[in-house]
């Protein structure tokens, strides 16, 4: 019997586990690996696809499967095979068309179950190819059939991203969404009801864990679902405004 038998830690990684030079810090290892020779399960859950979160795998060194999609999924990352998922239904591409139509130069992604698709590119989506690796395959969304975890549009002009936010809750269909801003240059649709806290609950039951017996850490405002669900919500100092309001403690930075 371990100290942390029955307890589980589910982290954020970017501007959360991650410092911004995106490394888990000396000490930050050795605790995640002292409360797990305790017998804890320690996971994250991610706004990434699992398909590019291979590098925040390997520095996490999570015991469990983790939650990735913004709560859209769970993955083994042992059997590299997935737990459970939910795509959008096929009406998001008018959400695409409203987007592409109003605002050209604003980057637009398709994130499929096995790879990313490009229907729109911008310096956003050139920097998030560099960050992950991903290839560019570009698309046409008209049509397009191949099941989707989530959408995102994506621009390093806050200008824009505010008009494209206030355009998108403007639309008839903006209540049969999520929406979520996960990072500044990135707003993003999930299916209805879906984010991180909804994986984090899946996982508790997926493991036989007692929400109440579950942490999580975050930092930004894609968290604050997570941050709400499990028994213990955590923000990090250099969290937003909004996720520091949804957590039950406020500890450290990032850093």
């Amino acid at each position: 019997m371990g100290k942390f038998d029955g307890y589980m830690i589910c982290t954020d990684l970017d501007g959360t586990l991650y410092r911004n030079d995106k490394t888990v810090s000396a000490e930050n290892r050795e605790a995640i690996e002292y409360f797990k020779r305790e017998g804890g399960y320690f996971t994250f859950v991610t706004g990434r696809m699992p398909y590019y979160s291979w590098t925040a795998y390997d520095a996490a060194k999570p015991n469990v499967p983790f939650g990735a999609i913004n709560g859209g999924c769970i993955y083994d990352g042992e059997k590299k095979e997935y737990i459970w998922k939910i795509a959008l239904p096929a009406e998001s591409l008018e959400l695409v068309r409203y987007i592409d139509e109003r605002f050209p130069t604003a980057g637009i992604k398709m994130c499929c179950f096995d790879k990313v698709y490009f229907a729109k590119d911008d310096d956003s989506t050139e920097r998030f190819r560099q960050i992950t690796g991903v290839p560019k395959i570009n698309c046409d969304y008209h049509g397009f059939s191949e099941p989707i975890g989530k959408i995102a549009f994506s621009t390093l002009d806050e200008g824009l991203m505010n008009e494209m936010i206030q355009a998108l809750a403007e639309h008839p269909m903006y209540g049969d969404f999520d929406f979520v801003r996960s990072e500044r240059s990135l707003y993003e649709v999930s299916p209805k009801g879906i984010h991180k806290g909804v994986a984090l609950v899946k996982l508790a039951d997926h493991l036989g864990i007692d929400i109440s017996h579950t942490i999580s850490i975050g930092d930004y405002n894609n968290d604050i679902g997570m941050l709400r669900a499990a028994g213990i919500g955590v923000a990090v100092a250099n969290a937003t405004a909004e996720a520091k309001s949804a957590a039950d403690r406020v500890t450290v930075s990032n850093e």
